[in-house]
């Protein structure tokens, strides 16, 4: 069966293209603020991070030792004793020739000395050691700004921070990092037969899992929210919502609603208020997501079946918010996978199967689809580990055939 080009269907965009869309018409919000450390994993710097110090901050040993002259070695006499350096308590004197210091790890090297020997290469006998191996010259020291040297750049502008960032920031001794602003994000289901988890259900009821689903992932990529929660199926109560979340919200998710059904009111409401950049994409699930602005605030309308929802969520807005954060998206990561059941397609659209992968008994990476594979069914979603992409113009696969899959990651993973 020949491949649907997509493009030529009206409206019908393919999720490169969204995506891309997406990435180019948004920025970084503007702002910034000056956190601790403690505060800052997952947060983008907005300034360079510069070291006033040097790391190490002297010369220090790097094992339990004896720090000594390394020319008296060769007479191979025994060496005086003369005291003892630990870390945060140095030895004041100077090893002058025929002596040595007791040296523990990470203290400073005393004057005059230029090797360590380890402990377990040395005999000693009261005030003296004799050295029982082979040394070289600097043996076990680490050098002073070896690590980094004072004035040195450690972090640019831009970069997001990792733990091991913060390790290597806090070892120079900066306490707080100046990052770019957190963005808002306002949430908000609609649909007249949504109720909170806990309430109780009436007959045509269903409890509202997107935007739950939804705060937790915005929890987990570490935005702030302002909640609207849940709204009816009611115009001007909608239009209220999205004019107040373009004022108080960089921006704007939203749940249902941006179908054609009588009752989605929220993509008619945002082309009367503003602007929809497009609406309709080719992936499946989640076929009608809509992308605009409304008075400058970037909005994104979710379709309402739950799967769909958090598909697109994480194909589509996670990566446009991670461009508002200030992080650079530098697309999925894909590793190929043997399918060891077959999958019905058809050609048109990208389409997103939850799946399981793991290691064979041979190391090779095996996939199998997990669940059914419906929009509306979250179960399959929930244990699944990857998602096993297809391309738009693929059709069926068979079992055997090598697929690409995108392991789940923040905020699904």
């Amino acid at each position: 069966m020949p491949a649907i080009d997509c493009c030529s269907q009206p409206g019908l965009m393919p999720i490169e293209s969204a995506r891309e869309t997406l990435l180019q018409a948004l920025k970084p919000v503007s702002g910034t603020e000056v956190i601790s450390l403690a505060q800052a994993t997952g947060r983008v710097l907005a300034e360079n991070v510069v070291s006033t110090v040097n790391l190490p901050p002297c010369d220090n040993s790097a094992m339990d030792g004896y720090a000594l002259r390394f020319e008296d070695l060769a007479s191979g006499l025994p060496l005086e004793l003369i005291g003892k350096s630990f870390a945060g308590a140095p030895f004041d004197g100077v090893v002058n020739p025929g002596t040595c210091v007791r040296i523990m790890t990470g203290a400073a090297l005393p004057a005059g000395a230029d090797t360590v020997v380890m402990q377990e290469n040395v005999d000693a006998q009261g005030e003296s050691i004799r050295i029982t191996c082979d040394v070289r010259p600097g043996d076990h020291i680490r050098r002073c700004g070896e690590d980094v040297a004072e004035g040195s750049s450690l972090l640019q502008a831009g970069e997001r921070i990792s733990v091991p960032h913060i390790a290597l920031i806090a070892a120079v001794g900066v306490g707080n990092v100046t990052v770019v602003r957190k963005p808002v994000v306002a949430l908000f289901s609609t649909g007249d037969e949504l109720r909170q988890p806990g309430d109780a259900l009436s007959k045509g009821d269903i409890y509202d899992s997107n935007r739950i689903a939804l705060l937790a992932a915005l929890a987990q990529m570490d935005l702030d929210v302002l909640d609207l929660g849940i709204l009816p199926d009611n115009k001007q109560t909608i239009s209220d919502a999205l004019e107040r979340a373009a004022k108080e919200a960089d921006a704007i998710i939203t749940s249902g609603g941006v179908s054609v059904g009588e009752a989605d009111y929220t993509r008619e409401v945002l082309e009367e208020l503003g602007e929809i950049g497009f609406w309709k994409v080719a992936m499946k699930p989640g076929k009608p997501f809509a992308f605009g602005f409304l008075q400058g605030t970037p909005f994104f309308g979710l379709p309402g079946n739950p799967v769909s929802a958090l598909v697109t969520f994480y194909q589509l807005t996670v990566p446009a918010l991670g461009v508002m954060k200030g992080i650079k998206w530098s697309g999925p990561q894909t590793l190929q996978a043997k399918l060891l059941k077959p999958l019905k397609k058809k050609p048109g659209r990208t389409d997103f199967q939850r799946g399981v992968y793991r290691s064979d008994e041979n190391g090779e990476l095996v996939v199998e689809p997990v669940g059914a594979q419906g929009s509306h069914i979250l179960t399959g979603l929930a244990a699944a580990n990857c998602f096993i992409v297809l391309a738009r113009e693929s059709g069926s696969v068979e079992a055997g055939d090598r697929v690409a899959i995108e392991p789940l990651g923040v905020p699904l993973g």
